[in-house]
């Protein structure tokens, strides 16, 4: 049965072309990720803070390896588009920004982040979330960006205002952290907010 509308965004907006180096602004850079960065990422996840609010663990350099695999099979699987967060000039892994669960017909994907341990009240995050926000409006045309946190999680709270993402609600007992069930706020925007 056909659709009665197009795509918002035509299949290939993203596999038909590499995967993009995106400037973020003050000395920060978003570009894909390399086999080498496995060791800068296995080390961010043993950061307590930042296992806190994830829901997954990375044992190895390995692993993370095997991540970054992932990811850049997601790029060409159009089904997620993931960048390092590095310093400009230093190439310092300083956090990931990513778009994951996209559905291009639909024009919508969830936005998702995290940052190392010494790069956090630097605005490393809101910078990322502003430059992957602007690049997937502008350059690809999606139509609706969401993020989701745990409501406990005051910091990716802050971040999701100051990146322009309003609060829609609480989505309740929504993901299942490493200490139990967590009740999770939804923020999006929408092209042209």
């Amino acid at each position: 049965m056909p659709y009665l509308t197009s795509p918002v965004v035509a299949p290939g907006a993203l596999a038909r072309r590499p995967q993009p180096t995106v400037p973020a602004g003050s000395g920060l850079l978003l570009r894909p990720w390399r086999a080498a960065d496995a060791p800068a990422v296995h080390a961010a996840f043993q950061d307590p803070v930042l296992r806190q609010w994830h829901i997954r663990s990375c044992d190895s350099a390995d692993e993370a390896a095997g991540w970054i695999a992932q990811w850049e099979q997601g790029w060409a699987d159009e089904r997620e588009a993931q960048w390092a967060v590095v310093d400009e000039t230093t190439d310092e892994l300083l956090g990931r920004v990513a778009l994951r669960q996209i559905l291009l017909g639909d024009g919508v994907a969830e936005v998702a982040y995290w940052t190392v341990a010494r790069a956090r009240g630097r605005g490393v995050a809101v910078r990322a979330t502003a430059a992957v926000t602007h690049w997937a409006f502008e350059e690809i045309g999606f139509h609706r960006l969401e993020l989701t946190h745990a409501t406990a999680n005051e910091a990716s709270c802050r971040v999701a205002g100051k990146a322009g993402f309003g609060l829609e609600g609480t989505k309740r007992s929504a993901l299942n952290h490493q200490d139990g069930w967590h009740d999770m706020h939804l923020h999006a925007r929408v092209r042209g907010d």
